[in-house]
């Protein structure tokens, strides 16, 4: 470690004078810079709950645009498009899966090339192309799907421009989500020990924000569209994306922003081009002799880069920091030679692909419900009172509030709970969390599969559609732990400089499993005989279906149980060029198992 004497010296060579008569604590000190790009950004006036509550905002109006689109979108495919049942729930899956794939490239440009902020206003412009497309294909005379008298057959120009609208949106979500969520994220300084506490708090009061926008779409949207207009609905998510844009932008003078720094498959692409290059040499006796770039020798790039500890997993990786030849002075070729930090950066990720796969089965439950559940509802009796029957979609605010449910609980009870009685920081692990909310999505499956059961021995009676309350309230409730663990994952065990791609990989987990549901509906469809799915919901047996997912989702906890018990998480040492260095208990202890 270095000297008081040196890092003072480094910290002179990187900021102001002016700066450095400051109290250190004032300051940021990651690769932060503010709105004037300026490094060190005050913490007072930058960053934290201030700058992360505009962001929160957008993020509400977003859900509720996306949500008040989804959930009725299989009833609108079927009512307003006439599709069958099967093909209208392989749409909607093809749609909900290019959706969650399009943050892969959206985080790759946030990382890379155009910055969080600057991605998040760019996607909500194209967000807002396609929702007034959608208004104008429901309000322009020529444009909607039927003429005024008859619907024989929709027109062609409505489907197009209907498609064409919907994937717009899939677009803009495609590098919204994970640039808006990873922004958030960075407001919170971790080399600072409140603001630590307080990233690990944003997750879950992200997720309930992102839950109340799910709420408001499942509920009044869904009505709008119900009982109103599926025009007078896109109306309303315009403006709400609108007024959202102009808020996101009143807070640019209090984010903490991040530089891109260019491709972050760059560097691992040349760990494994190193690594191979020097396969034939033998493993050091110790990592002490594998290179790592020092305050002293970090001169170019990001020289505020967190150094990562060494690990023994992966091992043939670590030749690629094998020093071949004593330092002469000549320039260090990075395809001949990675750092330490590169080569677990590299492990990193290809530790996560395991962890990825085991997660496919849950997506495939979550789903059923914005396809199978809401067109289930549909079938119900959904009468309030003489006068009042409750939108199909609408049920699904139940699982909105399970997962609010969940998360308070676990925010305000479980971890507080955890954090005396074990003395850890984050009270549960990680993938521990993860685990949690997949077995509450196994036993949603059983449920449903229970449910539809008595629905189907109830025919031709109606039954109540708050027989599903418990399905959409248990899927909640693993929402809570499962999908909030796997952004807090994604987020927090990829290399800095993939924090959008690290949301982005979570985002294509559900992503995958859309496609992965629809290609299970296609050989369900065909191996069974009555088919499962057919197109009178009342003729399948969805029960089935159900338990074949609690089956797939059972024998896939015995294996997640398994890679998480395996799992070594990141452990951060220290930071390159930094005036301190991180709390290396902490930080091992917060990623712990």
């Amino acid at each position: 470690m270095e000297s008081d004497g040196s890092k003072k010296e480094m910290m002179r060579q990187q900021v102001s004078p002016n700066k450095l008569e400051e109290n250190d604590d004032d300051r940021v000190h990651d690769s932060s810079v503010d709105y004037k790009g300026e490094v060190l950004p005050l913490r007072s006036s930058t960053g934290a709950w201030k700058a992360a509550l505009f962001i929160i905002a957008i993020e509400f109006s977003e859900r509720l645009s996306y949500f008040g689109l989804a959930t009725n979108l299989i009833l609108y495919l079927t009512r307003e498009l006439h599709q069958e049942l099967k093909t209208a729930a392989r749409n909607v899956n093809y749609w909900l899966g290019v959706t969650a794939l399009m943050p892969l490239l959206g985080g790759f440009l946030a990382d890379s090339y155009l910055g969080r902020f600057s991605t998040v206003l760019y996607s909500t412009l194209i967000y807002l192309v396609g929702l007034i497309l959608l208004a104008l294909c429901q309000l322009v005379p020529s444009l909607k799907p039927c003429d005024e008298t008859s619907c024989q057959q929709v027109r062609k120009v409505h489907e197009i421009i209907f498609f064409v609208s919907m994937y717009l949106v899939s677009t803009g979500t495609g590098g919204h989500k994970p640039s808006l969520e990873s922004f958030g994220a960075d407001q919170f300084d971790e080399g600072h020990q409140v603001e630590r506490k307080q990233k690990m708090s944003y997750f879950n009061w992200w997720n309930c924000a992102l839950c109340a926008g799910v709420l408001f779409g499942v509920t009044a949207i869904s009505y709008i569209q119900d009982r109103v207009s599926w025009g007078g609905a896109d109306i309303v998510l315009m403006c709400v994306m609108g007024f959202a844009l102009v808020v996101f932008l009143a807070g640019r003078r209090v984010y903490r922003y991040r530089i891109p720094e260019g491709s972050p498959l760059t560097p691992m692409l040349q760990v494994a081009v190193a690594a191979l290059a020097k396969r034939r040499l033998d493993h050091p006796s110790s990592a002490e002799e594998l290179y790592e770039v020092t305050p002293a020798s970090a001169s170019t790039g990001n020289s505020r880069k967190r150094l990562l500890f060494h690990t023994n997993k992966l091992k043939f990786l670590d030749k690629a920091a094998i020093i071949e030849h004593k330092d002469n002075g000549e320039k260090v070729n990075p395809w001949r030679l990675a750092t330490v930090t590169q080569v677990e950066e590299t492990k990193l990720i290809l530790a996560m692909i395991p962890i990825w796969l085991a997660c496919l089965p849950f997506g495939v439950s979550v789903a059923q419900i914005s396809t199978l559940f809401i067109k289930q509802a549909s079938t119900m009796n959904r009468k309030l009172s003489p006068h009042f029957e409750l939108p199909a979609a609408t049920i699904y605010s139940l699982a909105a509030i399970g997962m609010i449910i969940a998360v308070t609980f676990y925010e305000k009870m479980l971890v507080p709970f955890l954090r005396r009685t074990t003395g850890s920081e984050r009270g549960i692990s990680i993938l521990k969390r993860i685990g949690i909310g997949m077995s509450l999505a196994t036993v949603a499956m059983a449920v449903a599969a229970a449910v539809e059961r008595r629905r189907l021995d109830s025919l031709p009676s109606t039954l109540s559609v708050f027989w599903l309350v418990p399905q959409f309230v248990i899927v909640g409730f693993g929402d809570g732990f499962a999908l909030v663990g796997l952004q807090e994952y994604f987020y927090d065990q990829v290399p800095d400089s993939m924090r959008s791609l690290g949301i982005a990989f979570y985002l294509s987990v559900l992503g995958a499993a859309n496609f992965l549901s629809s290609l299970l509906i296609t050989v369900v469809d065909r191996l069974t005989q009555p088919a499962w799915i057919a197109k009178d919901l009342n003729s399948s047996r969805l029960d089935l279906f159900y338990a074949l997912l609690a089956g797939i989702n059972t024998l896939n906890l015995f294996w997640y149980v398994y890679l998480a018990h395996r799992y070594s998480y990141k452990t951060v040492r220290g930071r390159v060029g930094a005036a301190y260095l991180d709390n290396g208990d902490d930080d091992v202890e917060s990623h712990g198992h």
